[in-house]
């Protein structure tokens, strides 16, 4: 028994051996793969801002460079000698990189970024390296290198790039366990932000795309993680029924862009009737809508269903010493300047040490051949002898050098041809001097003022290739857009109050609204339950519905009239709520909560309307006043965990509407858009006015038809309107219309005295119009006359409306305007008037009271009674 044991502990001991050596191999393959994927593939380097494979492309170029354009097969067959990979992910890199229109000089079909179309076969297209990339890329002096991976080439560790590329290209790569987003950024801006760092002066980087559209930078972060950019594409309105999209955001293309819009429209998000994609060299989609749509509803749902916005999280991550490190754009431009300086600096030094010794050199010859000491090796026979003569002969002439002579340099001094020593002109070999001596003191004045200088360099960078560079995506900050208040309303919301349920699918049911697949529903029952949820086929809320409507969230003017009975047998409460927002799917209580509570009255007023009500009691005791009046507009609007004022602790027998309210809440700002002719909230179109609940619109129409209506959101005008306004009971309307009958012109100046009926100010004879009408408190008009024959034309003639005739009823003819035949009536600008100022009372306004999270509820105390209560 024991020898089994030991056999299966050794056993046992093998298999955990194997296993631990297993482990150990797979964790430092994955860590080998790992490195080599984001050192080597995926992250650029902070020094050139290259990814290898781009730098061993551009790298390739340089060697194969000669002016003329080479196949980008050749081109990536070269690269292979340096790339240990195929030649695909060589020919998509130098792709890539052709399409930024910044280092290469492509010929070719290389792709669209607008349209997403893919390049041609690398057999098919060619490519050369820019001017741009030759003065900024290359400067092989100062490069370092390193051998290939099969040790037969020299390739660059890095490319001594003097310009924030990283930033201008931006990167893109997803490694083993990071990745990196940097976004391109303007050419200019760039140069701009160098020089100003230089300077030591702030600056701010924003992004750029090549595929312009519009942005919001607000939450940009530097390019840091956690930052986000929303792009948007930009869409202008071309006729009542076309929307053109110009430009696209970045990341997407035109193909995308359009099959996202059609998505929407099959989910019902928009409408959309037929859209024509027209893109060549630039974008150009029409989106054609169906008749009555608005434009700009539209426009704000294309942002929010489709990928006219998207957002784009930047992560800047680059290798620095062989480390992945997380950096802003922003010391990612520093670094690269102070890079661009050292490598200037660098430069310089070296071609200061060529020119001086270019000097050495030239110094050296002069002497040599102006004092003759080549004649003095004419007798040595041997190399050693001809050394030893020329150095012994330069002696007493080389004080001023600034280096000793070396055998290299006496070596040198036989190379020279006695063609050239019989040639040999003094003073232009000192003038050569001369010029040697005014470059090296401009070197070392570059040197000593090396920040001057490179802002030159960037100036004259900015100069020579800036142009054409300017910034294409335009920085603004966007609006938030509510989906809920731009979707298409594509279902029909139904509810079945007795049993409790609401949903799309309940068709034998009650209607209530239009509403869409997004909309939250807002539900109250008769025992003073409160529920939101999502609009769905079927959903149980429920018994005994009192009221159900699609939800807004953070709306404040929606207020909800109730009187409830608090308990079985419990005393009455009246409350003036809002509900701005609650947690989805919980059941919450309006009353107290105490069992048998129910509700005796609920209105639900979208513009804060207080009605007044009759409440009706009981008889019951010695009661004596069993009927009373309440108006809601004596009560406080608070949030919806208000408990209330009592009403009465005596049992109600029914409540009554006795008078519609009017709102009491501040004046509402209301616009009219113009393109499909409604109102709306939303600023958009003509502002009209701010408007409390007893305010109207003035509506004139240009068959004579005068109204005052209340102005809801959901009215409809009709094309031939010509006067939309916020009424003003005080001011008088002028019209002048053709009296069909008479066969005259007339003027009446009248004011609307039959609020809400709707009245006709011509006749109705068939001849009769509406010439024009002014809301203007002084009008004028001109007045051109037919010219008569044979007779010299009669000089136009100016009225002043308010003297010419006064304010008469809306049924009086008025006042005939001419009896000569008129040709035109114009409408000039008024006589300057103040308007008198009106003195109004304060409207009541919500108390803006904490809403409930989704911990639970905390009832407010009792509220102070009414007057009205019993004893």
């Amino acid at each position: 028994m024991s020898e089994e044991n030991n056999l299966n502990n050794e056993e046992n001991h093998n298999q955990q051996d194997t296993i631990t050596k297993v482990g150990g191999m797979y964790k430092d393959w994955f860590l080998d793969y790992a490195s080599y994927v984001i050192l080597e593939r995926a992250v650029p380097a902070i020094e050139d801002g290259f990814k290898p494979v781009q730098r061993r492309i551009l790298h390739s170029m340089k060697e194969l460079d000669d002016g003329r354009y080479n196949k980008v097969a050749n081109i990536v067959g070269h690269t292979m000698q340096y790339h240990p990979h195929g030649d695909a992910s060589i020919g998509d890199a130098m792709v890539q990189i052709g399409q930024k229109d910044l280092l290469i000089d492509t010929q070719g079909n290389w792709g669209n970024i607008l349209t997403g179309d893919s390049a041609a076969a690398s057999r098919y297209i060619e490519a050369r390296l820019s001017k741009f990339a030759l003065d900024v890329v290359y400067s092989p002096k100062i490069t370092d290198w390193q051998l290939s991976y099969d040790g037969r080439k020299k390739e660059p560790i890095n490319l001594p790039v003097k310009f924030p590329l990283l930033l201008a290209q931006g990167a893109e790569g997803i490694a083993v366990g990071l990745s990196t987003k940097i976004l391109p950024h303007n050419f200019n801006e760039l140069i701009d932000a160098s020089i100003k760092h230089l300077r030591g002066k702030r600056f701010k980087l924003y992004p750029d795309f090549p595929t312009g559209g519009e942005m919001d930078v607000s939450n940009y972060n530097d390019g840091n993680r956690g930052g986000r950019i929303r792009v948007r594409a930009k869409i202008s309105q071309m006729d009542k029924n076309t929307l053109v999209i110009n430009e696209i955001p970045f990341g997407t293309n035109t193909s995308s862009l359009i099959d996202s819009i059609l998505k929407a429209n099959d989910k019902g998000k928009i409408k959309v009737k037929r859209i024509e994609d027209n893109t060549a060299a630039e974008v150009e989609i029409l989106v054609h809508l169906p008749s009555g749509l608005s434009p700009d509803k539209t426009i704000d749902a294309l942002y929010a269903f489709t990928a006219c916005e998207t957002s784009i999280s930047p992560l800047a991550c680059v290798i620095e010493d062989n480390r992945p490190l997380f950096i802003g754009v922003s010391e990612i431009l520093r670094r690269s300047t102070d890079y661009t300086v050292e490598l200037l600096k660098k430069e310089l030094e070296i071609q200061l040490q060529e020119l001086e010794e270019q000097w050495h050199f030239a110094s050296l010859e002069r002497i040599f051949i102006e004092n003759r000491i080549y004649r003095d090796i004419e007798e040595e026979e041997t190399w050693e002898g001809v050394i030893q003569a020329i150095d012994k002969g330069l002696k007493p002439y080389i004080g001023h050098l600034k280096r000793e002579v070396t055998e290299e340099d006496i070596a040198r001094l036989t190379e020279i041809r006695i063609k050239r020593i019989s040639k040999f002109d003094i003073d232009k070999a000192q003038q050569k001097i001369e010029a040697l001596e005014g470059e090296i003191e401009k070197v070392k004045f570059n040197l000593d003022n090396l920040i001057d200088y490179a802002v030159d360099y960037f100036k004259e960078l900015k100069k020579n290739y800036g142009s054409g560079r300017e910034r294409k995506t335009d920085i603004r900050i966007f609006d938030d857009i509510e989906a809920s208040k731009v979707v298409i309303r594509n279902s029909k919301l139904y509810v079945n109050r007795e049993e409790g349920f609401i949903g799309t699918s309940l068709k034998k049911d009650e209607y209530v609204c239009d509403c869409s697949d997004i909309d939250d529903i807002i539900v109250f029952t008769a025992s003073g339950k409160m529920m939101v949820t999502k609009v769905d086929s079927k959903t149980f809320v429920g018994k005994d519905i009192i009221h159900v409507a699609v939800f807004k969230k953070k709306d404040k003017r929606t207020i909800y009239n109730m009187i409830y009975r608090d308990g079985k047998g419990g005393a009455t409460y009246i409350k003036r709520f809002y509900v701005s927002s609650m947690t989805r799917d919980r059941e919450y209580d309006l009353t107290t909560g105490k069992a048998g509570s129910s509700v005796l009255y609920f209105t639900a007023n979208p513009n804060g309307e207080a009605e007044v009500v009759t409440v009706h009691l009981r008889q019951k005791g010695s009661i004596k006043k069993l009927k009373w009046d309440i108006d809601f507009a004596d009560i406080m609007i608070k949030g919806r965990n208000s408990k209330g004022n009592i009403v009465t602790k005596y049992p109600v027998k029914r409540i009554e509407l006795k008078e519609k309210g009017v709102s009491t809440l501040k004046p509402r700002k209301i616009w009219f858009d113009e393109t499909v002719k409604r109102l709306n909230v939303d600023g958009r179109g003509e502002l009209l006015g701010a408007f409390k609940g007893e305010d109207r619109l003035l509506v004139i129409n240009s068959d004579g038809l005068v109204k005052t209506i209340v102005p809801e959101l959901t009215t409809h005008f009709d094309d031939n309107m010509v006067v939309l306004e916020k009424w003003n009971p005080e001011k008088p309307v002028s019209a002048v219309h053709y009296e069909g009958e008479k066969e005259r012109y007339h003027v009446k100046r009248f004011l609307i005295e039959n609020e809400g009926k709707e009245e006709v100010i011509i006749s109705e004879h068939p001849k009769s119009f509406l010439e024009l009408v002014s809301t203007d408190w002084k009008p004028r008009i001109e007045v051109e006359f037919v010219k008569p024959r044979g007779k010299d034309p009669k000089p136009n003639l100016e009225v002043d409306l308010e003297e010419f005739i006064a304010v008469k009823g809306i049924k009086a003819l008025g006042n005939q305007l001419t009896p000569d035949k008129v040709k035109n009536i114009n409408l000039l600008d008024p006589i300057p008037y103040e308007e008198p100022e009106k003195k109004e009372a304060a409207d009541y306004d919500v108390v803006d009271e904490e809403e409930v999270d989704s911990q639970g509820d905390e009832k407010g105390g009792a509220d102070s009674q009414i007057s009205m209560e019993l004893d």
